[in-house]
């Protein structure tokens, strides 16, 4: 089977978006644009390695990224041109004679998905040439001068995304073909396919409107929601938590519900678990001192700690005038003061450690709802907070991450909601399972969606 190389299209300065670096540097979600789209393709199995095609000015900053990155499958960082086709004609050349497939992504389009880049290595075992599309959603004009020329039938358009992608051979007589006409203008690479090697059939891929590419300055906002709605997604659970004995874990919230259930799970992984509760320990997170305290006298037993988890929150199910200014103020302490005081605490042990640091939202972020004024709004305030923090702290090894559960069977649920059917919620213990798992990862600023399986 022909090895799949990922050509990373990095080598444009973006002056559209009327920033002054280039957009595939813009930091999102904890980490540039370019960092999340290399994680895309660094974590599927059917990509054999990655190149970066870089602008020629901006080699050295790709090549301190890279180092940074500790990704394994980049191996090449190659310089661009001009035009766009020069990026895929560097890429072309560097592997010619090679018997593989190139499969070409722009570095602006970062939520590329694991389904998109599954679905395009299946297709490259049966089809020499493959686009990405998504069918056009307005109607498409073709003008003439000022007026409408005519109006095609929108039903046989498609808007391309990429990766758009090619056995080695094709995409290079390809652009042989197409460097020896004079007129030669084209946009992308299956456009140069479709008109240089017509006998080649290119077979179309389902995109996703998520698999959007960062263009204009309003794009910025688009994507930063789309990380946000769509979360991460984790790789395959491993097969061992090995990884995790002998590491110091401290666990706020940790004598009921998900917070017990991650302390049990870390403690059978042979992680040595500090558990802090207000019930059981005294430990308000709502106090920085009190939180100052725990983590001191974790770090003198244990001489470091790796891992800070955070799940203390409380839930009022009630309308905000009814709410007591004391219940107010103690939601916005415990929720939101808490997850600054555990950060703040937590910084210069995880610092020493490069170590992780994970917080609690709810799946209420995304949109303010009746009864849940206050619950909603801090949590939302966590999503924010730990997107911001993580990028501070990059520079630092400290990852920071947020968990966002759906509906799950916790006591603080029950005291709220009552009995409901166990098949409409979350078990806690899943949701500990991948909490812990998170653990594993590399990533940092993400929210990490905890969904029921259907």
């Amino acid at each position: 089977m022909r090895p799949n190389i990922a050509i990373i299209l990095a080598g444009g300065i973006g002056s559209r978006l009327g920033l002054s670096t280039p957009k595939q540097f813009f930091k999102v979600a904890g980490k540039m644009v370019v960092e999340h789209t290399i994680d895309a393709f660094e974590r599927n199995p059917h990509i054999s390695e990655i190149a970066i095609v870089s602008n020629p000015f901006y080699v050295a900053d790709m090549e301190n990224i890279v180092l940074q990155g500790g990704w394994k499958k980049v191996k090449r960082i190659l310089k661009g041109g001009k035009e766009r086709y020069d990026s895929s004609l560097a890429a072309i050349r560097a592997y010619s004679g090679q018997d593989v497939n190139l499969v070409f992504h722009d570095a602006v389009r970062p939520l590329v998905s694991q389904r998109i880049i599954d679905d395009v290595c299946d297709a490259l075992t049966r089809c020499e040439a493959i686009d990405v599309t998504l069918p056009a959603v307005d109607t498409i004009i073709c003008a003439e001068g000022d007026h409408i020329g005519s109006i095609p039938d929108r039903s046989l358009l498609q808007r391309g995304q990429t990766p758009q992608a090619f056995r080695l051979s094709v995409i290079e007589t390809a652009y042989e073909r197409a460097l020896k006409d004079p007129n030669f203008k084209v946009t992308d690479d299956c456009g140069v396919v479709v008109k240089y090697l017509p006998e080649v059939p290119v077979y179309l891929v389902p995109g996703e409107e998520a698999n959007m590419k960062l263009t204009y300055k309003e794009d910025t906002y688009l994507i930063d929601k789309f990380f946000q709605l769509r979360g991460s997604e984790l790789p395959a659970a491993p097969a061992s938590l090995d990884a995790l004995r002998g590491k110091v874990a401290v666990v706020f919230g940790g004598s009921y519900g998900i917070g017990h259930d991650i302390v049990a799970q870390l403690y059978a992984a042979g992680t040595r678990v500090h558990a802090f509760a207000r019930s059981t320990t005294g430990t308000d997170v709502g106090s920085r001192e009190s939180v100052a305290e725990a983590l001191k006298g974790v770090a003198k037993a244990e001489g470091r700690i790796d891992y800070i988890i955070n799940t203390a929150g409380v839930l009022n199910k009630e309308p905000l005038h009814a709410m007591a200014q004391e219940t107010i103020e103690a939601a916005v302490r415990t929720n939101y003061m808490g997850t600054v005081n555990v950060a703040l605490e937590a910084y210069p042990y995880l610092k020493e450690t490069r170590g992780k640091l994970v917080f609690f939202t709810s799946s209420s972020y995304t949109r303010g709802r009746a009864f849940y004024s206050i619950y909603s709004s801090t949590k939302a305030a966590i999503v924010n907070f730990v997107q911001a923090v993580a990028q501070e702290w990059e520079a630092a090894g400290i990852a920071v991450n947020c968990i966002n559960p759906e509906r799950t069977k916790t006591p603080m649920r029950v005291k709220n909601f009552g009995t409901e059917p166990d098949d409409t919620l979350l078990r806690s213990e899943d949701v500990a399972e991948v909490t812990v798992r998170s653990l594993l990862s590399d990533y940092t600023g993400q929210v990490i969606d905890v969904k029921r399986k259907k």
